[in-house]
């Protein structure tokens, strides 16, 4: 069965991007407004992997995502990091001057804000998706409008690029994650990073007696992000993300959790992505 990869936006998006990093370029998309829609697809069988954004070095944690990826019970089977780049571009033969609106998403004008203070003839304007917009440009015609957008929608779309890199923080990196709805196989000589959910009994040192638990087995905690249990008020779950060297130690850990924790579940485990 040839793979159709559901990704939050359009060609052209990072999502794309991540996509295209982690399948290569023979990919079938399934593109989504949302990432409820995204999760629809998977459920539906009309995608069989789908790319999500789950958290942001500027923005922080996506909390929505993980509990999409939880209730829907959808495994983690890979991650990709992607540094992000905003770049201003239109349709070519134009220049900045030429240019009276900039229609991009609203985070991406935000996080370019101060770039367009040396602009002030150039109206921002919120739109739905950065590389919908690049693409919306393209097809009418449209001058005196330019997008902010990836590179790669410049290059699907044939837009010029006006200024690389135009924004404000520039080290800003999103780790995505892929998932699916069916467990995949994965040799554990490439396992070395776990996804985990649990919830503990209320009462004093319990969290800390897990993480404890997580430094004797040898475990680099990553990321510890807690989720209220719904209609339970003052309950939380907890998702961690650990690293390993040894799978051998994973699966010590895995066993005192099932002990230690009222619920516990492996949303996934895969290969890290960090290089």
């Amino acid at each position: 069965m040839n793979k159709i990869i559901a990704i939050q936006g359009a060609e052209g998006s990072n999502h794309h991007k991540v996509a295209r990093d982690f399948y290569g370029d023979n990919i079938q998309l399934k593109e989504c407004m949302s990432f409820d829609a995204l999760v629809a697809h998977l459920l539906d069988n009309s995608a069989t992997d789908g790319v999500m954004a789950i958290e942001n070095t500027i923005a922080g944690s996506i909390i929505p995502n993980y509990a999409l990826i939880d209730s829907n019970n959808l495994h983690i089977v890979g991650e990709e990091y992607l540094n992000i780049h905003h770049h201003l571009m239109a349709l070519p033969g134009q220049t900045i001057k030429s240019i009276k609106e900039v229609w991009s998403h609203p985070m991406a004008l935000l996080q370019c804000k101060e770039f367009f203070k040396k602009y002030p003839h150039i109206k921002l304007v919120e739109d739905v998706d950065t590389a919908e917009v690049a693409k919306r440009i393209s097809k009418e015609n449209i001058k005196g409008v330019a997008a902010i957008a990836p590179k790669i929608a410049a290059e699907i779309f044939g837009l010029e690029v006006l200024e690389d890199d135009i924004q404000t923080i520039k080290d800003n990196s999103t780790r995505f994650v892929i998932v699916q709805t069916q467990k995949p196989t994965i040799s554990s000589d490439l396992i070395n990073k776990a996804s985990l959910k649990f919830q503990l009994n209320h009462k004093r040192g319990s969290l800390a007696a897990l993480l404890n638990v997580l430094s004797d087995c040898k475990m680099n905690l990553t990321k510890i992000q807690s989720l209220p249990v719904i209609e339970t008020p003052w309950k939380y779950s907890f998702f961690v993300d650990v690293t390993f060297d040894q799978i051998t130690d994973y699966q010590k850990l895995v066993k005192i959790i099932e002990i230690m924790a009222e619920e516990f579940k492996i949303l996934g485990t895969y290969k890290n992505g960090r290089k």
